[in-house]
């Protein structure tokens, strides 16, 4: 059987944390993640043309992931990470290599082959790099998998950005503080999640939206009115650093290959909670992932 082709648009930087530099981004991580659970996972970003965009590049290839990345005269990404008791919070360069990315027939042929796309938000806060990934998504198959995690950061997305990359997705992620920026920005009506997420599913075409809710649970919708809901797992915490990047390219892969929505949540939870565990956001898999939720009784 093949692996299900997988796709990240947007990001790759240097995470800069008090202990030195990581490599890391969201789409990456991502596609890392889709790529241990079954999936062929593909990075598209960019980097520049300096030492910083050499070492990211040999790093990502370090870990296994295969990323197409262009390169421009413009910096690579580096992004200041301050961790609040293992939380990060992120402080953004601007006009960095992966904010000029182009368009061409390599990647519209892989988008055209692909069987999901990951974006975001801030992978398409330039205007340049919106119109590239955005002609991307164009370019998939009708039954691909168009999974937007809309990952706000900063100031960097907009209303009408957001209205846009809903209308090309079938399926969504946010977390509870996103589901509250977003019920106040569009005015919808309601106040519990699965009241807010109906919303949604009225208003766009999806077929599951993803809810996280950080150490607490997490709650998956589908559009025929089935849901999963599962506890966070308590872990020792190294870092949240790409934790729910992990959930997203682990549940994806799951659902790619058939398993069901069940199987699929309790993957995804498991994978981030290894991932909370461990310093960075590509650590190496065990032989067989721990089964946190099924530790703890549930």
């Amino acid at each position: 059987m093949n692996k299900p082709i997988v796709l990240s648009l947007g990001e790759i930087l240097w995470d800069v944390l008090p202990s030195g530099k990581r490599a890391g981004g969201a789409p990456v991580n991502f596609s890392y993640h889709a790529s241990k659970n079954g999936a062929e996972g593909y990075a598209i970003s960019a980097v520049g043309e300096d030492d910083l965009g050499q070492e990211l590049e040999d790093a990502v290839s370090k870990a296994g992931v295969d990323a197409r990345l262009q390169h421009n005269h413009w910096p690579t990404s580096t992004v200041e990470v301050q961790l609040t008791e293992g939380i990060p919070e992120y402080i953004f360069k601007e006009d960095v290599a992966w904010d000029h990315m182009e368009l061409t027939n390599n990647l519209t042929a892989l988008a055209a082959k692909a069987d999901a796309v990951c974006y975001g938000t801030l992978g398409m806060r330039s205007q340049q790099s919106q119109k590239t990934f955005c002609s991307l998504l164009e370019s998939t198959r009708p039954d691909a998998m168009r999974f937007f995690d809309i990952n706000l950061r900063g100031s960097y997305y907009s209303k009408e950005l957001i209205e846009q990359l809903l209308h090309t997705a079938n399926m969504f992620k946010l977390n509870d503080e996103e589901l509250v920026q977003l019920r106040d920005m569009f005015a919808i009506p309601g106040q519990t999640d699965s009241e807010l997420c109906s919303w949604f599913f009225k208003q766009y075409q999806l077929n599951t939206i993803v809810l996280t809710a950080g150490s607490s649970y997490s709650t998956i919708y589908l559009a025929d009115g089935s849901s999963s809901t599962l506890p966070t797992p308590r872990v020792p915490v190294a870092d949240t650093v790409g934790a729910g990047d992990a959930f997203s390219g682990t549940f994806a892969s799951n659902r790619l290959n058939g398993k069901s929505l069940t199987e699929s949540h309790r993957a995804a939870v498991n994978t981030a909670a290894f991932v909370c565990t461990q310093s960075g956001a590509w650590p190496a898999y065990p032989s067989h992932m721990p089964d946190y939720l099924a530790q703890q009784g549930k």
